[in-house]
């Protein structure tokens, strides 16, 4: 079995300052700053040489698209905090405007980093036949094929724009990009100041017909510059510059709202024109250019990067191609799990037989929407209820939803609308749902609907029997590909009662009593943890085995890090694998020096959450009590979003999240970074012959315990160092 000693020997010692120093509010990290630093490891990725050269480039690709996002929600929100003079500080007593200070400096030297990266990856991917063109690389065929391909597939959809008193300053919409042009009119030098928005509706980068195995683009400017004098005939070019904008894209959503769906397409339109939070800008723009960009977009100097590189490092995924399987990840496809191959794919013969606990990616979603789809087409099913928090475009979960409504089943959808960047997509949903036949409810208005439960009842002889399917990440087939999720299935009678009175709750308000095995935010969940939280301090004061291990991507809610920092100074050893954002700081003497915290960031994206108390045995343990969420332990998933916690009581669960998941994830070496109190991140190196620990490698190698059927192993396996 796996041995988790992967913290204890590379967390550094416990730092021996004066307590006073982690007084107040220093006892916490600051929530942005401490996501500034998840993307910083995300980037580093792109710089480590045992990453495929081409899973380099899409990582690279990933950390400019998470800073987009982060500024156009979370830069954006203090910004306009900033600007109406509030000055309340957060927990860990930086006001918005200190944030923002700090912000700007680390995000401005992040974004220097991205440029160094891809001038590293450039040459390496030269030497894999990979070029990327300037106009100077181009050869007399590229030329002409390029003219053709200017005049049939991008001339049509350009829009050129004169600026003067009669053509205004146009608007450029969020994560747009333009072309900023110097003009002079040959016949007579009459100066003329233009803009060419780039479509963001046809690829960043042009493909040039290339020897086999061979890959060449040009990117989109560069052909658009090649080809000005079609856009502007009689004018010569006299300077130009390319930018690209970033808007505030938060969505204000009035309370009182007498139709959620109509009051989300409005705000939606409101999101597209919000306010300029970063404009970036090629480095040597012509000044006057710059000055006049700066003044339409109503940005100021603290607001505008200059880059000298590439704008628009996102676009970068398009050069992640599928073809050069060399450059890739080894393929992997996801497993069936051998209960559901003995029980010839019946689902539910499947789940009759014991619960079933799936480790995602690497057991396949597929039986999620096989779950689903059985339901949909089976005679004895009578009703299906459904959460949908993030789904795919062609969803194959609202498809089964509205096959078994059109079959006459009893179908309610719960679809959560303030998805953020997926509501427009959630209200194409619901319309399809509600076209087929089916309920469909929005839950509450001040509270997203984050849980990800799903209920079949079907009748069996005389009695009426629920499956449930309970997750920790979203009905989404793609995401499901690169996230690690749980997904639980059991027809246990008090589960499925549980999972009926949530989607009363979200139906109906009648808020849940007598919940048997789960609780939910905001009502149970988080005093739930914190109950847990101080019981295992009371072991270790009794001097009994205390431990906690526990998995999410964030943790800044003060009340819950407070609770483990009184647990540390109990004496309590708790591990936590945070794969983001974390405000506690770990291993300061006199307050967290038993705490040990390491993030995970490698091919697949870290996203079940789980959490496991020793329950007075230490860990792992047979008797230990052992949950999985769909929450992190943030405000606003504990306080102001419905959420769920389900207690694994069946003993091959609780050996697979103990001594499988969570083992592996703590042994870790090969993608592990090990949190400083300073809040960096460092990890080991290793030599190039080395071959560490990587959990994500062990579980594409190793089923699942609960899944394995007639050809696995003993029930349940003999705990690592099992205590009674």
């Amino acid at each position: 079995m796996i041995h988790s000693n992967f913290l204890t020997s590379q967390t550094p010692a416990p730092l021996d300052l004066p307590e006073e120093e982690f007084a107040g509010p220093k006892r916490f990290m600051n929530r942005e700053l401490s996501w500034l630093a998840f993307n910083w490891r995300v980037l580093e990725e792109a710089d480590n040489p045992r990453v495929p050269l081409l899973e380099r480039v899409r990582f690279l690709s990933i950390s400019a698209a998470n800073l987009d996002e982060f500024y156009t929600v979370r830069v954006a929100g203090l910004r306009e905090l900033d600007h109406e003079g509030n000055t309340t500080p957060a927990i860990d007593g930086l006001t918005p405007a200190q944030q923002l200070e700090l912000i700007n400096e680390d995000a401005r030297e992040l974004m220097m980093r991205q440029q160094l990266v891809w001038g590293k990856l450039l040459p390496e991917m030269q030497q894999k036949n990979i070029f990327i063109l300037t106009e100077d690389d181009l050869t007399d065929a590229d030329k002409d094929f390029l003219a053709d391909h200017f005049l049939s597939q991008v001339f049509p959809v350009l829009s050129p724009l004169a600026i003067d008193p009669a053509h205004p300053f146009p608007f450029i919409p969020n994560t747009g990009f333009a072309l900023a042009l110097q003009l002079e009119r040959i016949s007579d030098k009459r100066a003329l100041e233009a803009l060419l928005p780039i479509p963001q509706q046809i690829d960043r980068f042009v493909v040039l017909p290339s020897e086999k195995g061979t890959h060449r683009v040009l990117p989109l400017e560069s052909l658009l510059l090649l080809h000005l004098s079609r856009l502007f005939p009689g004018y010569k070019t006299k300077g130009h510059c390319s930018f690209r904008v970033l808007r505030d894209s938060d969505l204000e959503v009035e309370d009182e709202a007498e139709d959620l769906v109509r009051e989300f397409e409005v705000a939606l339109k409101r999101r597209r024109r919000g306010d300029v939070v970063r404009l970036k800008i090629s480095s040597g723009a012509p000044k006057a250019l710059r000055q006049m960009i700066m003044e339409e977009l109503e940005v100021d100097s603290g607001e505008v990067v200059e880059i000298d590189g590439l704008i628009g490092v996102a676009d970068l995924k398009e050069l992640v191609l599928d073809e050069r399987h060399d450059l890739l990840w080894p393929s992997f496809t996801p497993r069936v799990p051998e209960r559901v191959q003995d029980h010839e794919g019946d689902m539910f013969a499947a789940i009759r037989q014991k619960d079933m606990l799936l480790h995602h990616p690497y057991e396949t979603f597929d039986m999620v929407v096989r779950f689903l789809d059985q339901a949909a087409r089976d005679p004895n099913v009578l009703a299906i209820k459904q959460t949908l928090y993030r789904t795919s475009h062609n969803s194959p979960i609202v498809s089964a939803l509205c096959d078994a409504a059109e079959m006459g089943k009893s179908v309610t959808a719960l679809v959560e609308l303030k998805a953020r960047f997926d509501e427009a997509a959630n209200i194409r949903q619901s319309r399809r749902l509600e076209r087929a036949g089916a309920h469909v409810v929005y839950g509450f208005v001040n509270y997203k609907t984050h849980a990800k439960i799903s209920t079949v009842v079907r009748r069996e002889g005389n009695k009426l029997v629920t499956y449930t399917h309970y997750g920790t990440g979203n009905y989404h087939p793609i995401t499901a590909r690169i996230y690690t999720d749980l997904s639980f299935f059991t027809c246990d009678d008090a589960l499925g009662r549980d999972a009926t009175k949530v989607f009363n709750y979200l139906s109906g308000y009648a808020q849940p009593e007598g919940l048997e095995n789960l609780n939910i935010a905001p009502l149970t969940l988080k005093s739930t943890l914190i109950k847990n939280i101080q019981r295992e301090a009371e072991f270790a004061a009794a001097g009994k085995p205390a431990e906690i291990w526990a998995k999410m991507n964030s943790l800044v809610e003060p009340d819950v890090i407070d609770a483990l920092y009184e647990a540390s100074k109990a004496g309590v050893k708790i591990n936590l694998v945070i794969r983001g954002i974390c405000g506690l700081r770990p291993g300061i003497k006199g307050l967290s020096e038993n705490i040990r915290v390491k993030s995970i960031v490698g091919r697949f994206l870290e996203h079940s959450r789980i959490v496991c108390f020793g329950n007075g045995h230490g860990l792992p343990a047979k008797k230990a009590k052992v949950y999985f969420s769909s929450a992190d332990w943030m405000g606003r998933n504990l306080n102001r979003r419905v959420e769920t916690m389900v207690e694994a009581t069946n003993p091959t669960v609780k050996a697979q999240i103990v001594s499988q998941i969570m083992a592996a994830n703590l042994a870790d070496e090969a993608q592990s970074w090990v949190m400083r109190p300073d809040g960096s991140f460092i990890r080991p190196e290793f030599a190039v012959e080395d071959h560490p620990f990587s959990c994500h490698r062990f579980f594409m190698e190793n089923p699942s315990l609960s899944g394995r059927g007639s050809a696995g192993a003993a029930d349940v396996p003999e705990l690592t160092h099992s205590k009674d």
